[in-house]
C-alpha cells in the first residue's frame, strides 16, 4: 500500500513559502496526501484553492484535527520558512504528529534528528532531506558528463520561487505523452519528495562536490535508462547574492539549452525587496547564458502580480524582442518549450 502523508503549510498555503506543497497537489508525490494542514483554509478542498482543480485533499485546523479523520504514515513539512528555522506552531503540530506514530519528513535546514525535544517523541521516525551526506559518499566531478550523449536541457530562473520545478516537471509529462522518455534531474527536496529518482540536494551538499554530484546523477541516469532527454531543475538563480547558482547546470553539467523562468513583475530578489538591488534584467541575463556557453530556448512566464490580459500582452511582446517562444506555463501549458527543444534536438542531429 502506498504511504501517505498530512502535508504542514501551516497559514503559508497561500504564498510561494508552500511551494513544497503545491509541487505535492500538483503531483506527482512519493506519497499519497492525506490532508494538508492550514488553518486559513479549513473544511476546503486544497486542488480547488491551489488552481481551481478539484482534487478530494480537504484543509485541517492542525495535525490532532487532521487525526480525527484520517489516518496517515507520514507527516512532511511543505514550507520553506526563513532560514529554515521551526516556527511555534510548525512544531507543536510536528510534536503531536510524532506523538502519533507518524514519520517526520522535514525538508528545512534546521534538522528535527538535532532538535532534543522532537527527536525524543520521534524516536527514530525522522527524514531529514537535507541532513548533508559525508563527504566520503559524495563525488568530484570527472569530465565524464562529455561522454554522456543525452543532451541536458536546464531550467533556470532569474530568482528563487519562480517555478522552475514546476516547468521542468510539466515538460517531462509532455514529453512522455509525446512517447518519448524524458527524465527530470532533481536538486531540491521537492523532487525527492514527488519521488524523482536521480538527483540530489543542491543546498544541503558540500560546495565542493555540487558539481561532481549533478554530473553523478545524470551519467547514472543515462546509464540505468538511456533517455531522449534529460531536463535539470535550477535552483535560485545565477545573479542571487543571497545564493548565486545555476552556472553548474550549464557548465559542470553542459546544457545544449536553457528554459528560463521570468517573473515579469517581481522588482527585487524574493525577500530582499528592503534593498536597492534590483533583479538584473532579462536581456542581460540571456546574454550571460550564452557567455557561459548555452543558449536560451524560451522564456517561461510566472505570472503572480500580473491579470491574465496584462501577461498575455507582455508574452507576446517578450516573444516579438527575443524571436524565441514566450509560454506561460500554468495559463499556456508548456507544449511550445517541448517542440523547440524538439527541433533544436533535432536540427542538432
Amino acid at each position: 500500500m502506498k504511504e501517505s502523508a498530512l502535508i504542514l503549510a501551516n497559514g503559508l498555503f497561500d504564498s510561494v513559502f508552500a511551494k513544497t506543497t503545491h509541487g505535492l497537489l500538483r503531483g506527482p508525490s512519493k506519497y499519497e496526501i492525506a490532508g494538508v494542514i492550514d488553518p486559513t483554509h479549513t473544511g476546503q478542498d486544497a486542488g480547488f484553492i491551489l488552481d481551481g482543480q478539484k482534487r478530494d485533499i480537504l484543509f485541517y485546523r492542525s495535525v490532532s484535527h487532521a487525526l480525527e479523520y484520517v489516518q496517515p504514515t507520514h507527516c512532511v513539512i511543505g514550507v520553506a520558512t526563513v532560514g529554515g528555522k521551526l516556527p511555534r506552531l510548525l512544531r507543536e503540530d510536528l510534536l503531536t504528529a510524532a506523538s502519533a506514530g507518524l514519520i517526520l519528513v522535514n525538508g528545512l535546514h534546521q534538522l528535527l534528528s538535532e532538535d532534543a525535544e522532537i527527536a525524543e517523541v520521534a524516536q527514530e521516525r525522522i527524514i531529514d532531506l537535507r541532513k548533508p551526506r559525508p563527504a566520503s559518499e559524495l563525488h568530484f566531478w570527472t569530465g565524464e558528463i562529455f561522454s554522456i550523449p543525452t543532451p541536458r536541457i536546464a531550467v533556470l530562473g532569474m530568482d528563487c520561487a519562480i517555478g522552475k520545478r514546476t516547468t521542468a516537471m510539466l515538460m517531462q509529462k509532455k514529453f512522455t505523452e509525446l512517447g518519448m522518455h524524458a527524465e527530470v534531474i532533481y536538486t531540491g527536496q521537492t523532487g525527492w519528495l514527488q519521488g524523482l529518482k536521480y538527483g540530489f540536494i543542491f543546498d544541503a551538499t558540500l560546495n565542493d562536490f555540487v558539481s561532481g554530484e549533478l554530473e553523478h546523477a545524470i551519467v547514472n541516469c543515462y546509464r540505468e535508462t538511456s533517455p531522449d532527454v534529460i531536463l535539470l531543475e535550477g535552483q535560485s538563480a545565477l545573479r542571487n547574492p543571497a545564493g548565486p547558482a545555476g552556472s553548474e547546470l550549464i557548465c559542470s553539467a553542459q546544457s545544449a539549452g536553457v528554459i528560463l523562468q521570468h517573473a515579469p513583475a517581481r522588482t527585487h530578489f524574493e525577500d530582499f525587496e528592503h534593498l536597492s538591488h534590483t533583479l538584473p534584467p532579462l536581456s542581460e541575463e540571456i546574454e550571460l547564458i550564452r557567455l557561459l556557453g548555452s543558449e536560451v530556448w524560451g522564456i517561461s512566464l510566472y505570472t503572480q502580480g500580473l491579470d491574465q490580459d496584462e501577461s498575455a500582452k507582455l508574452s507576446a511582446e517578450l516573444e516579438e524582442l527575443y524571436g524565441i517562444p514566450v509560454a506561460r506555463p500554468l495559463e499556456d501549458g508548456i507544449d511550445r518549450f517541448v517542440s523547440i527543444i524538439q527541433e533544436k534536438l533535432h536540427h542538432d542531429h
